[in-house]
């Protein structure tokens, strides 16, 4: 991951406010430490801190087209960028950066290139032949993108909120899927899927075909000029990143320069079920396993620090977040810039406990859609922002385009969960994988039960957490919350503690609002109790509230 920063039309083009973008750009250097970029156009500004996964020798940002008349700044990486500069024979390209190839398509085919590339991105993109000026985010929302606006009319884009919030009256997140044109000053969505209508497809279910599109969004992802491993929990996603990753990696570009055993990683307290179900898969899998250990202090001392970072007070989020970036600052330490993780798989595939209660195929289906579209308010920014805060990149193959086109066609009838027929929460998966001739992984680990990652680390890591808060929101501090908060009001001690860090750091009613409506929408509590009203005896957002119907109907559904 990188940084960018860009800042159009300022009234101030002086030095100083040169001197303030370099400043404000520096807030993200985590993100990118490798090296700062920073180019300006009469009262345009584009800046990049750059973290080099792709041609770390001469991959420098921002990027340029030949004659240095349209400049662009890009967080993310372009997997098919090689394809496209086939196509683009008529352009001389000055680096081997797989986003170089954004300039050029832009000369080539204007602002309707966004279309053609395949990764996760965000980037900012002048053109100084006309002044014009675009940017995009995309399809799933993996990278990170804000844009804000200035009291002197200047439109601001960032990376993160910390860079614009101080300087923009007003910011928001810009929407996964969208671009900006400044011709139009409009925001449209590039990225129209057939499921994104949420109509219900009719697909039949096709392992192989599964099976390998899921192949190829791991394969494509191991495009690396430095060190990368994969984060490994030992749950069913990714033990399967890590199995195809393991598999492929022989046959990979990555291994002639860093070997073919796979590294893998895995935090959690002393004796949680995350590090015995990930040592058991590194285990099956052969790779080079490092555990990391932390206490609940440890994570309770790191809170605002994480809170920070990951800008947002959504309890779910930070729970888990904390590990997250807890596990990466050791990654970091060991000289490894990438990992692989397995994140969406359950919005794709209705992996949460609750989806037991879908009443139909198309209510399964429709919330699943509704899932994928939020990813970028919760998995998307924490599995981003808890990497990026140390200088790691997080690449996520359940998200490729292409996959979630495959899996998302499917019939959602098979995606049910349907004990009477051996069907468990994310059977069609499972069954993709269950391969007796050349197994990827155990029976019992394709087959195990999902556990909450937040839980996963330990289950007195909630627990931890909850006492904390309650020794630093009285009962009548959060009696009053609805006057301190009265949007997205806390209604627990331990968001209410998060909101009061939050807000130390972000204080303008832009930033908070930049945050979906708290811990019920993260774990579709509304959903539930919709499809369930037996779930208001158990409101809290960890998932645990389920585990007791959720292990009865995995134990009558066992293969």
């Amino acid at each position: 991951m990188c940084g960018i920063l860009a800042v159009f039309g300022c009234v101030d083009n002086s030095q100083v406010k040169r001197s303030r973008i370099i400043e404000l750009s520096r807030r993200l250097r985590h993100r990118g430490p490798d090296w700062s970029g920073l180019h300006c156009y009469e009262d345009c500004y584009l800046a990049h801190q750059r973290l080099a996964i792709v041609d770390p020798a001469s991959g420098d940002q921002p990027l340029y087209n030949e004659d240095k008349t349209v400049i662009v700044t890009v967080n993310g990486e372009i997997y098919n960028h090689k394809a496209l500069r086939e196509s683009l024979k008529n352009h001389q390209f000055r680096t081997g950066s797989d986003c170089e190839v954004i300039a050029h398509l832009y000369e080539e085919h204007g602002e309707g290139f966004v279309n053609m590339l395949d990764g996760m991105f965000s980037f900012v993109l002048l053109d100084t032949r006309d002044k014009s000026f675009i940017a995009a985010r995309d399809a799933i929302g993996i990278t990170p993108l804000y844009i804000g606006w200035g009291l002197d009319g200047s439109v601001w884009f960032a990376s993160e909120m910390k860079a614009l919030s101080d300087d923009c009256e007003r910011f928001m997140s810009f929407l996964p899927g969208h671009i900006y044109s400044s011709k139009t000053g409009e925001i449209r969505r590039w990225y129209n899927p057939p499921w994104y209508s949420e109509e219900i497809p009719s697909t039949p279910y096709d392992p192989l075909v599964l099976r390998r599109a899921f192949e190829k969004a791991v394969i494509k992802r191991l495009m690396t000029d430095v060190p990368f491993g994969v984060l490994l929990s030992g749950g069913l996603d990714s033990s399967l990143v890590a199995a195809v990753a393991s598999r492929y990696l022989v046959d990979s570009e990555a291994a002639c320069q860093w070997g073919s055993q796979l590294h893998t990683f895995c935090v959690g307290l002393k004796g949680s079920p995350d590090l015995k179900a990930a040592r058991e898969v590194a285990d099956y899998l052969h790779t080079r396993h490092h555990e990391f250990h932390f206490t609940v202090q440890e994570g309770i001392d790191a809170l605002e620090e994480v809170i920070y970072h990951i800008e947002t007070y959504d309890v779910t989020t930070i729970r888990a977040s904390t590990p997250m970036f807890l596990m990466s600052r050791k990654i970091k330490s060991l000289g490894v810039k990438m990992v692989l993780s397995g994140e969406g798989s359950d919005e794709i595939f209705g992996g949460y406990l609750y989806f037991h209660k879908a009443p139909n195929k198309e209510e399964f289906h429709h919330e699943t859609c509704r899932k994928i579209k939020a990813l970028h308010l919760y998995d998307c920014l924490r599995a981003n922002k808890s990497t990026s805060a140390w200088g790691l990149e997080a690449r996520v193959p359940f998200l490729d385009k292409d996959f979630i086109d495959v899996a998302m066609s499917i019939d959602p009838e098979w995606k049910m969960i349907q004990p009477d027929l051996k069907r468990i929460e994310k059977w069609v998966l499972r069954h993709a994988f269950d391969d007796d001739q050349n197994p990827y992984l155990p029976k019992h680990i394709l087959y195990r039960q999902k556990e909450q990652f937040s839980d996963g680390v330990g289950y007195s890591w909630i627990d931890g957490l909850k006492d904390h808060a309650n020794q630093q929101v009285t009962d009548a501090m959060l009696m009053k919350a609805s006057y301190i908060y009265p949007e997205n009001t806390p209604t627990t001690k331990e968001a209410y503690y998060y909101r009061t860090i939050f807000e130390k750091f972000f204080p303008k009613n832009a930033a908070r609002s930049t945050v979906p409506g708290g811990p019920s929408v993260a774990c579709s509590t509304a959903k539930a109790l919709e499809w369930d009203a037996s779930w208001s005896k158990n409101p809290d957002p960890s998932g645990r509230a389920a585990l007791g119907v959720h292990a009865d109907a995995y134990e009558d559904s066992k293969p």
